[in-house]
This record gives structure tokens, sequence and C-alpha cells, in this order.
């Protein structure tokens, strides 16, 4: 009987309680994550190739 109740208190929370994005708000968000991801990977394969190249130059004074 408890289930029964939360699940019809849920049900109503995400259909009269919450504020959905429209779709142009939801595409605007994508877009900002996207670019955000792009320049964070960009960012760590920039550091990543910095250290390799370190690293290789290190190594290369022992050899």
């Amino acid at each position: 009987m408890k289930l029964k109740i939360y699940l019809q208190e849920a049900y109503d929370e995400l259909v009269h309680k919450v504020t959905w994005p429209t779709w142009k708000e939801l595409q605007s968000s994508a877009l900002v994550v996207m670019i955000a991801s792009f320049i964070i990977s960009l960012m760590i394969f920039v550091m990543d190739m910095s250290f390799k190249n370190i690293m290789e130059f290190v190594y290369g004074l022992f050899y």
C-alpha cells in the first residue's frame, strides 16, 4: 500500500511540479556541454602530448 502511495506521489511530482526545459533550451544546453567537452578533451590531449615529449627528452638524456 505504501509503495502505491509513493509511486503516485512521485508521478504527481514529475508531471505537475517539475518545470521541464523547452526543446530550444535543451538544444542550447546540449551544445554548451558538447563544446565544453571538446575543449576539455583538447586540453587533456595537449597536456598528454607535452608530458610525453618531456619524458622522451628526459629518458633520451640517459641513453
